[in-house]
């Protein structure tokens, strides 16, 4: 039979089945905080009076929306 430990076996068989998800979480964090300093940028260029494209405006509240959310739904279940 075998020798492991059976939460060692739990963890193993969890880690086989969702891998590198503490690396995907660091990069959604990272990703998160990028989006929305890069938000805080355009909106305080936007409050002094520079004109910004509007494209590129709604590319950064894409990216607020999108990498908190994929964040959100890669947590834990448990």
């Amino acid at each position: 039979m075998s020798k492991i430990d059976p939460e060692l076996k739990k963890k193993l068989l969890k880690e086989s089945q969702t891998p590198f998800k503490g690396l995907r979480k660091i990069l959604w964090i990272a990703f998160s905080g990028s989006a929305f300093l890069g938000l805080l940028i355009m909106l305080s260029k936007i409050a002094n009076g520079s004109e910004l494209q509007q494209n590129n405006l709604l590319i950064q509240l894409g990216a607020c929306i999108i990498f908190p959310t994929l964040l959100f739904y890669d947590r834990n279940k448990d």
